[in-house]
């Protein structure tokens, strides 16, 4: 359907063949093919857009694309008799109409983002169209006509408004308002679908799921150190019919992504896992799961579902961790140079701190964020200090001038620490990290904590055996490519500033259909954990849900799913 699209658009663009057109405007009045060309730009930028919905299964992009090429397949003979192209669209109709089963996947929620993007791009693109069809079908226009003019023909001329474009008769200018008001009836097609769409779908975790998601956590927390995760704000949560598990996800263009494991009891996972892909069936969503254990991904697999390991977690164990020997030599250098510097560290929960010492905290966090982005999606909570998180441990350094770094874990289970956020001020003294982490660790007896993880290392086995004596060349090749990539993102420095603590790794799967879903899946999760960026409208506003906001991070996104 995009090569019908895109060849429907490129024909009412280029000039007719002179023959034909002279066939046409023998039988009907030259204002029909006019508004004929017109319209078949539309339909065919329609069915461009309309090409992601029907690749996603959904039923009411099935229905629009159908009537709509049929629709084209006339437009062509009437515009200038172009067979080919009128062919090309019964052809693809006859093809929609046999293959109509596959089609029955729901619309996604409705957003009113997704609205005002529609009318935001619609008449923006639609009036790029009609100055383009000035510019080529220039013969009806009077000489002399500027850029400036056709440019304000074009964008008044979709709501019917005359513009300064000066004609040669009446038929000529006729012809030009009929189809303009044709592509401005095309912007209010698809911004009345976009309206349409059911409210229902995945929202923002409410109070009442806030609750069953805690206390699954309370009861099964420490089998995932991804666990609390789940209870970001921009996730929606799933629950099976039994109610003793749960899958956390956010869905990002048009792929609902899990984080983690699923929570709760591990014996209904595979019922909550049946839920959550009924979900995504439902509104043909690409389903994948990001940073699963190897539980999770067995879990995951049993159900039909291909894994693959894309990393390792850094565990710490509280009663094996030690400054002592050869290998923690650099940490224990490290911790000394701070301690000779005067740099302290505090431990406490965050229960015990004042509005004021948070609000502070959390001004000196935000100003030693490395861009304007909160990254993280899998290993990250993104609300530092809120009150629901009470529980959660936080680690101070302070030096001569005050705080100058600090590490903010959310709980594992009853004895564990996950880390979520590690800031620091920059141009302070080399080690101040390491020294919150030696002060973590002597503090966690008395935390009763055995346990803590710290960062995600991605690929961390290829760095590991590659660099050893005897790697063989496609070991090396792939630790080269990685080199290559860490100039980008930090992946070996990452490695090496988990691995000087001499961890525990855990290996972590990214979960996903089929590999030709890897492509998209890889993009989603990316752009969840904030390492691609994709162009908005505007911030989401803080009472929106990942249905209105997550699911329409694009402009493109909005105006694909928009059916």
């Amino acid at each position: 359907m995009l090569t019908v699209g895109a060849v429907s658009v490129a024909s009412a663009l280029l000039p007719a063949f002179h023959g034909r057109l002279h066939l046409v405007q023998e039988m009907i009045p030259d204002i029909f093919p006019a508004a004929a060309t017109t319209g078949a730009a539309a339909i065919g930028t329609i069915l461009i857009v309309l090409s992601g919905g029907l690749r996603r299964g959904k039923f009411r992009a099935w229905l629009l694309a159908t009537i709509l090429a049929a629709i084209a397949s006339v437009l062509h003979l009437v515009k200038g008799l172009d067979v080919e192209e009128a062919l090309m669209c019964v052809g693809l109709t006859a093809l929609l109409l046999r293959s109509r089963r596959e089609f029955s996947a729901r619309p996604d929620p409705r957003s009113l983002a997704r609205v005002v993007t529609v009318l935001t791009l619609g008449p923006l693109i639609a009036g790029a169209l009609g100055f383009l069809w000035l510019v080529l079908d220039d013969a009806g226009e009077a000489a002399g006509t500027g850029t400036l003019a056709r440019l304000a023909q074009a964008y008044l001329g979709l709501i019917g408004v005359p513009g300064p474009v000066a004609f040669v008769s009446t038929g000529e200018y006729e012809q030009s308002a009929i189809a303009l008001l044709v592509l401005g009836a095309a912007v209010l097609l698809v911004a009345t679908l976009a309206a349409l769409r059911p409210a229902g779908g995945p929202h923002r975790l409410d109070a009442d799921e806030q609750g069953r998601v805690r206390a699954l956590l309370a009861r099964w927390g420490w089998l995932d150190s991804l666990g609390y995760f789940a209870l970001r704000d921009d996730r929606s949560v799933v629950f099976p019919s039994c109610g003793r598990a749960a899958i956390s996800y956010r869905v990002i263009g048009g792929v609902s992504l899990a984080g983690g494991d699923p929570i709760g009891d591990p014996t209904a996972w595979g019922e909550a896992i049946e839920a959550w892909l009924d979900e995504a069936k439902a509104y043909g969503w690409t389903p994948a799961a990001l940073g699963s254990s190897e539980r999770g991904a067995t879990a995951f697999h049993r159900a039909g579902l291909e894994c693959l390991e894309i990393g390792d977690e850094a565990i710490i164990r509280a009663d094996g961790f030690t400054l002592s020997g050869r290998s923690m030599r650099g940490v224990r250098q490290a911790v000394a140079r701070c301690e000779r510097a005067g740099v302290s560290i505090t431990v406490e929960r965050m229960r015990d701190l004042d509005a004021g010492r948070v609000e502070e905290l959390r001004a000196l966090a935000d100003a030693w964020r490395d861009g304007a982005v909160e990254r993280g999606f899998s290993m990250a909570l993104g609300r530092f200090g809120d009150p629901t998180d009470a529980d959660s441990v936080l680690v101070t350094a302070s030096g001569p001038q005050g705080v100058i770094g600090l590490l903010h874990l959310v709980p594992w289970g009853p004895d564990g620490l996950s880390l979520d956020l590690m800031r620091r001020s920059r141009g302070t003294e080399n080690g101040v990290v390491e020294t919150m982490v030696a002060g973590l660790m002597a503090a966690a007896p008395d935390l009763g904590v055995d346990r803590v993880s710290l960062n995600f290392a991605v690929f961390r086995s290829v760095f590991a055996r590659g660099e050893r004596l005897g790697a063989g060349p496609v070991q090396r090749l792939w630790r080269g490519v990685l080199l290559w990539a860490s100039r980008f993102w930090q992946i070996e420095s990452l490695y090496r500033a988990n691995a000087k603590y001499q961890p525990e790794w855990v290996p972590r799967f990214i979960v996903f259909r089929t590999p030709a879903d890897l492509p998209r899946v890889t993009t989603a999760a990316l752009r969840a954990e904030a390492f691609l960026c994709m162009p908005t409208l505007g911030r989401r506003s803080a009472g929106s849900s990942p249905a209105d906001g997550d699911q329409a991070d694009s402009a493109s996104d909005l105006i694909r799913e928009s059916v």
